[in-house]
């Protein structure tokens, strides 16, 4: 898969739920979006057709079923959903992102000192 792919937010459900579940059928990604989200089956299998053209996901068959796995890495749509979000937002610079989310979230001891360290190690570079 090359290129920049675009999810949409009701399509981030299903690749999160392939993502944790993989390999996933169709009938497990129906029963848990709709009780979970209330959607129509048919909007959800309108989501899975739509993620398999794009190459967010993968088929396979299996008997009378279809498999259902992820065609790209989840570590690669958030780094493009993040840059695109960066862009859009923030006119593509990552450090007022950063502060911005520094300032606005409550942070524990723990995921302070881990900023503190890659903040430490950046003066270094």
């Amino acid at each position: 898969m090359n290129g920049s792919l675009r999810i949409s937010e009701s399509e981030w459900e299903v690749m999160n739920l392939v993502w944790r579940e993989s390999p996933a059928t169709a009938a497990g990604i129906v029963a848990e979006l709709s009780e979970r989200k209330g959607w129509h089956v048919r909007t959800i299998r309108t989501l899975i057709d739509r993620l398999v053209r794009k190459g967010a996901l993968k088929i396979k068959e299996d008997g009378r079923r279809y498999l259902y796995y992820p065609g790209i890495r989840r570590e690669v749509c958030v780094r493009q959903a993040s840059q695109t979000f960066m862009a859009r937002v923030f006119e593509g610079a990552p450090a007022s992102l950063v502060l911005n989310l520094v300032r606005k979230t409550p942070l524990d001891k723990k995921e302070i000192a881990e900023l503190r360290r890659i903040l430490d190690a950046k003066e270094d570079e």
